[in-house]
């Protein structure tokens, strides 16, 4: 289980999650994200950065086992900073990232998604939020930015999930392709990005977050206040405890 970087090819930093079964990201995982997308915007050789993962999807958010598991609060806490560094540090990586979705792409997946710069997805993947089924709340800022605004509150009430088509339909995922063909389409864009002068596309992504009409920062943070307080009033553990005895085809 791990978060591992490699340069795939010129300029081109590829970032792979792999926990398996489902990618559901421990406290580790979340900081190894921000850990590898921080090392990308250090390093003058990257110019952009691929976000992929092994397995049957990309993401399904934050492991609830290890937080069921842990005595206290520090699971809850670690993995609410833990998000937060993750989607931060790919918003504020100073050059493009792209993320490569297959599968699920569920609760914090479509944070690291909503703050990256570009998406491609196989053909089977889809997004959702089902935080309130879990008695948290959390990513309404990131799927804001994958759909509008009442077609978000539809889905954020429901857990009701979106497919990668229909997100490229609204614009939001740049293309979908056969997942054995995703890996290549990504780097592909990915080439095609590094090709262009590095000086230029650092200022741009710089240019583009300063003009943003939201601060995902934020947005983000005032979102988790919620669930926080959930926490204190226990409903959260509730959800949580209901989920890990039931089981799950998306639990570790």
């Amino acid at each position: 289980m791990s978060i591992t970087a490699s340069m795939a090819r010129r300029g081109v930093r590829v970032i792979t999650m792999d926990y398996p079964p489902v990618n559901a990201l421990p406290v580790a995982g979340w900081r190894g994200v921000a850990d590898e997308m921080r090392a990308a915007t250090a390093d003058p050789d990257t110019r952009v950065v691929v976000l992929r993962a092994e397995g049957r999807g990309f993401n399904a958010g934050v492991d609830i086992k290890e937080m069921q598991a842990t005595d206290g609060f520090a699971a809850l806490v670690g993995a609410n900073r833990g998000c937060f560094e993750a989607f931060k540090a790919i918003y504020e990586c100073a050059v493009p990232v792209i993320s490569a979705v297959n599968g699920f792409c569920l609760g914090g997946g479509v944070g690291l998604v909503g703050n990256s710069d570009v998406i491609v997805a196989s053909d089977d993947a889809y997004f959702g939020v089902p935080e309130v089924d879990r008695g948290a709340l959390g990513a309404a800022t990131h799927l804001g930015r994958l759909v509008p605004q009442h077609m978000l509150r539809g889905m954020y009430y429901t857990s009701r999930t979106v497919t990668a088509q229909q997100l490229h339909t609204l614009g939001t995922v740049h293309s979908v392709v056969p997942r054995a063909e995703l890996d290549e389409a990504a780097l592909a864009l990915a080439d095609e990005i590094a090709a262009k002068d590095p000086r230029v596309i650092r200022a741009a992504k710089e240019a583009l977050n300063g003009i943003d009409p939201i601060d995902v920062n934020r947005s983000y943070r005032f979102e988790q206040g919620f669930t926080f307080e959930l926490n204190l009033l226990g409903v959260a553990d509730e959800h949580r405890d209901e989920f890990v005895a039931t089981g799950s085809n998306l639990t570790t």
